[in-house]
C-alpha cells in the first residue's frame, strides 16, 4: 500500500502545477486545462483520505466534483469555441471584454 503522505504529496504537486499554469499561461484552453488539473488533484486527495478512513464519503465527494467538472467542461468549451469564432484568438490578453 502507498502511504497517505505520498499520495497527498502527488496531489499537492498536481495542484501547484495547476495553479502555476493558471497564473502564468495566457491561452484560454491552457487555463481551462489547469483548472481541470486542480480539480483532479483535489479528487486524488479526497480518495486518499477516504481510503485512510475506510469509508466512502470522500469517493462520494469525488463523484459530485466529477459531475460538476463535466458540466463545467461542456459549458466552458462551448464558450471558448464561441469566443474563438468571434475573436479569432484564444489569447486571454486580447479577449478582455465581452463586447465587440
Amino acid at each position: 500500500m502507498v502511504p497517505l503522505a505520498h499520495i497527498l504529496a502527488v496531489s499537492a504537486i498536481l495542484f501547484i502545477l495547476g495553479v502555476t499554469g493558471f497564473l502564468i499561461r495566457r491561452n484560454i484552453v491552457t487555463i481551462f486545462m489547469c483548472i481541470e488539473l486542480m480539480l483532479n488533484a483535489v479528487n486524488l486527495a479526497f480518495v486518499a483520505f477516504a481510503r485512510q478512513r475506510g469509508n466512502l464519503d470522500g469517493q462520494l465527494f469525488v463523484f459530485f466534483v466529477i459531475v460538476v467538472a463535466a458540466a463545467e467542461a461542456a459549458v466552458g468549451l462551448a464558450i471558448i469555441v464561441a469566443l474563438y469564432r468571434n475573436r479569432q484568438t484564444l489569447a486571454i490578453d486580447e479577449v478582455d471584454s465581452m463586447k465587440d
